[in-house]
């Protein structure tokens, strides 16, 4: 039987722990602002949630005040406003935009999908999803970063 010696623990230990599985890494946290009294931003929530985001929601009662806080301009309002990863997202952006962004890292303020499309994610209502446009925005203006139509991109 072999013996068990300091050095042989400790290179055992080395070992094994080349082997185990990397620890994951923390989901990235979503908080997204909302009126108290809007249901359609709670299911675009659920959305973040299914997608592997670790979601906090506040209820605001001032949420024009947390949009200004944050550089919202008005023409591109929604009904919500969250954070996730240093940016701001408003309204009813589909998750896919929001992981691009993250991967892409632009120099931005975040993304916006204004007014409240019919099909966008939180907004599948029935019917037919309507084709909208996601903006990205910050200090030195807005581009489109996509069209879509319900939560896939056109």
């Amino acid at each position: 039987m072999p013996r068990l010696t300091r050095r042989s623990l400790f290179l055992g230990a080395a070992a094994s722990a080349l082997v185990l599985p990397a620890a994951a890494e923390a989901p990235m946290r979503a908080l997204v602002h909302r009126n108290a009294t809007c249901r359609c931003c709670g299911v675009w929530a659920q959305r973040l949630q299914a997608a592997g985001f670790a979601t906090e929601i506040v209820n605001e009662p001032n949420i024009d005040a947390v949009k200004a806080r944050l550089g919202v301009p008005g023409e591109l309002s929604s009904c919500h406003t969250a954070e996730i990863g240093g940016y701001v997202i408003e309204g009813h952006v589909p998750v896919a935009a929001i992981e691009r962004l993250l991967k892409e890292a632009p120099t931005a303020t975040g993304l916006a999908v204004p007014g409240m499309p019919a099909g966008s994610p939180g907004m599948e209502m029935g019917g037919d999803a309507e084709a909208y446009e996601v903006v990205l925005f910050g200090p030195t203006g807005r581009s489109s970063y996509g069209r879509f139509k319900g939560g896939a991109p056109i």
